[in-house]
C-alpha cells in the first residue's frame, strides 16, 4: 500500500510480519500487539526498527512503557465506522507521550484524513490510485475548528480569548477566525 506522511508519498521501509513469520534481517518490521507482548525483549534487541500494529480493540496503553521503545505504531481501522483508532491517536500523544510514528492503516479514507491528522496520526496506509493532490486538499478544508486536538492548530475558543478584545462588538467571532 502507497504510504503518505508528511506532505507527500514515501517509502514504506516497514514489513508487516504475520504471527510466526520470520523477521527479515536488516528489515524494519510492525508486528502485532500479541507477538509483541510475546517477543518484545528479543525484538528490542534488533538493530533495525520495530513497530506493533493495534487492532481497533486494543488500546495503546496495552503497550505500558514499552510504547517509547517503538518506532511506529500502526492502527488499524477496520471499517470507516469504527472511531476507536482516533481517540488510541489521541491517547498516544497527549496521555502516553508518544513521539514516534502513529500510522493509520486498512480503511483509511479521504474524508477522514484531516481529523485523523488532528488526533495524533502522521503517516496514512492508502489505497492505490491515492493522488497526492487529494490529500493535500483534504488537509486544507477547515480552517478554524471548535475542539482542542493534538495538533497545533489554535481553536475558535483559544482564538476568542487571545483577541477577545478586539473580536467584541460588531465584528464578532469570524473576524477572529480571519
Amino acid at each position: 500500500m502507497p504510504l503518505i506522511k508528511g506532505d507527500g508519498f514515501v517509502e514504506n521501509l516497514f514489513t508487516m510480519l504475520a504471527d510466526g513469520e520470520e523477521a527479515p534481517a536488516g528489515k524494519p518490521i510492525i508486528v502485532s500487539l500479541k507477538r509483541w507482548q510475546a517477543e518484545g525483549e528479543q525484538l528490542a534487541k534488533r538493530t533495525t526498527a520495530v513497530g506493533v500494529r493495534l487492532t481497533s480493540d486494543q488500546a495503546p496503553d496495552l503497550l505500558g512503557d514499552d510504547i517509547h521503545r517503538l518506532a511506529v505504531i500502526a492502527l488499524e481501522f477496520p471499517k470507516f465506522r469504527d472511531g476507536r483508532g482516533y481517540s488510541w491517536a489521541r491517547m498516544a500523544r497527549q496521555r502516553l507521550g508518544y513521539k514516534g510514528e502513529i500510522r493509520a492503516v486498512g480503511d483509511v479514507l479521504r474524508d477522514q484524513w484531516l481529523f485523523m491528522r488532528r488526533c495524533g496520526i502522521d503517516a496514512f496506509e492508502v489505497k492505490p490510485g491515492t493522488r497526492i493532490e487529494d490529500f493535500r486538499a483534504a488537509q486544507a478544508e477547515l480552517t478554524v475548528f471548535y475542539q482542542r486536538s493534538s495538533d497545533a492548530v489554535i481553536n475558535v475558543l483559544a482564538l476568542r480569548h487571545n483577541r477577545g478584545a478586539s473580536t467584541r462588538g460588531s465584528r464578532g467571532l469570524a473576524h477572529a477566525a480571519e
